[in-house]
C-alpha cells in the first residue's frame, strides 16, 4: 500500500497559520488582562468602590440610624473592606436584636437585616403599659390602652424577676399562654417568687415562678376536671388543689385535686 507523501512546501503555510492563531490568542488574552487591570484601578480609585448606600431591614422597635451607628459603616467605608462578622457582632450587642446579617449588593449597596426579639408581655407602669421582649428587656415606649394580645405583668420591680418570668412563659404551650390575662407578683416570706394569675376563662392561679412552666402546662387538664359553673383559685405552689370562690356545701366539693403526675 502506497503512503501519501506531503511536501514541505505544502506544510509550511499550515504551520504559519497555526502559529499566527496561537499568537493572536495570546495577544487577546494579554490585552483582556491589561484592560481588566485598568478597569479595576479605575474602579478602586472611583467613588464606586466606597459604600454608596446603607439600608436597614427587619427593624420594628430599634431605630435604623442606631443600627447603622452600631455597624460603624459609613459612605466613606470601602465596600470590599467591610468585615461582615465584626459588623454582625457589633449589631447583635444591642439588647433588642436577636440576630443580624449583612448583605453586599453590587456595585456598592449594603443592607443590614436584623431580627428583633419579639414582644411577649406588657409591664404596668403608672397607668400605662410597656412592652416586654422575650429576653426580658422592657422597652421605653408606653401605651395607655390595656393590651389584649399578651399577658400584663403587675407589681414587678426587679429586672431579674421579669427575665425569669419571661423565661418560664416561653416554655408554655401557646393555648395556655394565650389564656393568661394578668400576672401579679405577690411575694411573701416563704416564697419571694410567688405569683397570682388572672385567666381569661375566669379562674385564678397561685404559683411560684421557680416551678411555673411545669405546673402551668397541666392547667388545661386540671380545668377539664372542674365543674364549668364552679370558679375559684387553682393552687400550684406546693401541691395542686382547687379553692372555690363559693362556700363548700358537700363533701365532694371539699376534695382537693391531686397532681396528675402523682
Amino acid at each position: 500500500m502506497e503512503k501519501k507523501v506531503v511536501s514541505l512546501e505544502d506544510r509550511i503555510p499550515k504551520l504559519q497559520h497555526q502559529r499566527k492563531q496561537k499568537t493572536n490568542r495570546r495577544l487577546i488574552s494579554f490585552l483582556s488582562i491589561f484592560f481588566l487591570l485598568i478597569l479595576l484601578v479605575i474602579y478602586f480609585q472611583s467613588s464606586l468602590s466606597k459604600v454608596g448606600s446603607i439600608k436597614v431591614e427587619g427593624n420594628v422597635h430599634v431605630d435604623a440610624k442606631e443600627i447603622i451607628n452600631l455597624s460603624e459603616i459609613t459612605t466613606s467605608s470601602g465596600f470590599w473592606n467591610i468585615n461582615t462578622k465584626n459588623v454582625q457582632k457589633s449589631i447583635e450587642e444591642h439588647l433588642q436584636i436577636k440576630k443580624a446579617t449583612i448583605e453586599k449588593k453590587f456595585p456598592n449597596q449594603v443592607v443590614l437585616v436584623v431580627n428583633e426579639y419579639e414582644s411577649m408581655a406588657y409591664l404596668e407602669d403608672q397607668e400605662a403599659y410597656r412592652p416586654i421582649l422575650e429576653n426580658g428587656q422592657v422597652l421605653k415606649e408606653r401605651t395607655v390602652n390595656i393590651p389584649a394580645d399578651a399577658p400584663v405583668l403587675i407589681g414587678w420591680k426587679k429586672e431579674e424577676h421579669i427575665k425569669e418570668m419571661m423565661s418560664e412563659l416561653k416554655k408554655l404551650s401557646p393555648s395556655i399562654f394565650n389564656s393568661i390575662s394578668e400576672i401579679h407578683h405577690t411575694p411573701d416570706k416563704t416564697d419571694p417568687w410567688l405569683v397570682h394569675l388572672y385567666m381569661n376563662d375566669g379562674y385564678e392561679v397561685m404559683a411560684s415562678v421557680r416551678t411555673f412552666s411545669k405546673k402551668m402546662n397541666t392547667y388545661s387538664k386540671i380545668v377539664s376536671q372542674l365543674d364549668e359553673d364552679s370558679k375559684g383559685i387553682i393552687h400550684f405552689e406546693v401541691g395542686t388543689y382547687f379553692e372555690s370562690f363559693t362556700p363548700l356545701t358537700t363533701m365532694e366539693e371539699d376534695e382537693t385535686i391531686n397532681e396528675n403526675e402523682r
